[in-house]
């Protein structure tokens, strides 16, 4: 993958570090019309780049090969399907007592620390009872998880499920609510509460109204708004689903159980 490419999945702030340009493909433009920067500039660009691209652990989606769950292999080959169908396989593993813990241990954290290759990036509940990599019996460098109480689609959270897939080469993007969500319930509710948590609520009332108010019902609805706002709400995330390079999923993890139970998106 050449610096332009790599630049064309950057998240902007990321960006902006690199290039004086307003044009992420422009790169030897500065922003003064008619100056051109020098290629000493040029080449400081390219090297800044490259060093901030290893500290943010950002890889080739053509280079992809990293070992995931314990002794398997998963290469880049493997469809998102599959990619999917491995997860499921954790979680099963977790509820029945035989978990592998795979990747969790100082050689696999040193084998990663170069550069990241998550098989999968989540947008999950920042419950603590609800820890992504556990629930799905995965290790350092498998998961991408970004979370957010209520996992709600915010701006933020785009930006770096954006990241996650289009640059680090997730090939599963999976909402991940579960039962109890405390978010969810105190949007149903609609009772004052300090600070700012209410500014989560404006992304959970849609699943409250869908669902009439039935906070049970609504955490599936919540799955399945903030899916489709993940899809409607970044170009690059709905280019790579329509492309079949990433499966957008969801499902509830039961906190009594320990299973996710899958969500049809529709």
């Amino acid at each position: 993958m050449g610096f332009i490419d790599l630049l064309q999945g950057v998240p902007r702030p990321i960006k902006s570090l690199f290039s004086h340009s307003r044009s992420p493909l422009n790169m030897c433009q500065s922003d003064r019309p008619g100056i051109r920067s020098s290629r000493r500039q040029w080449l400081f660009n390219a090297a800044s780049a490259a060093t901030i691209a290893a500290h943010f652990g950002l890889s080739s989606r053509a280079a992809r090969a990293a070992p995931v769950g314990g002794d398997q292999t998963v290469p880049d080959s493997l469809s998102p399907r599959d990619a999917l169908d491995h997860l499921y396989a954790g979680n099963r593993r977790f509820i029945a007592g035989d978990t592998t813990a795979p990747n969790r241990d100082i050689p696999r954290l040193r084998e990663v620390a170069p550069r990241q290759t998550p098989f999968a990036a989540f947008l999950g509940c920042s419950d603590s009872r609800v820890p992504i990599e556990i629930v799905f019996d995965q290790g350092f460098g498998d998961l991408f998880v970004t979370r957010i109480a209520g996992n709600v689609a915010a701006t933020e959270n785009i930006a770096s499920l954006e990241f996650g897939t289009q640059v680090l080469g997730a090939k599963v993007l999976y909402v991940l609510g579960h039962t109890s969500c405390g978010a969810v319930a105190a949007a149903a509710a609609g009772a004052p509460v300090p600070g700012q948590i209410s500014a989560l609520f404006q992304h959970i009332r849609p699943a409250i109204r869908a669902a009439k108010g039935d906070p049970v019902v609504a955490i599936r609805e919540n799955v399945k708004i903030q899916a489709q706002t993940l899809m409607e709400a970044s170009t690059v995330i709905s280019s790579l689903v329509a492309t079949g390079k990433v499966i957008v999923a969801g499902g509830i993890f039961d906190l009594t159980t320990g299973k996710v139970e899958p969500v049809e998106l529709g």
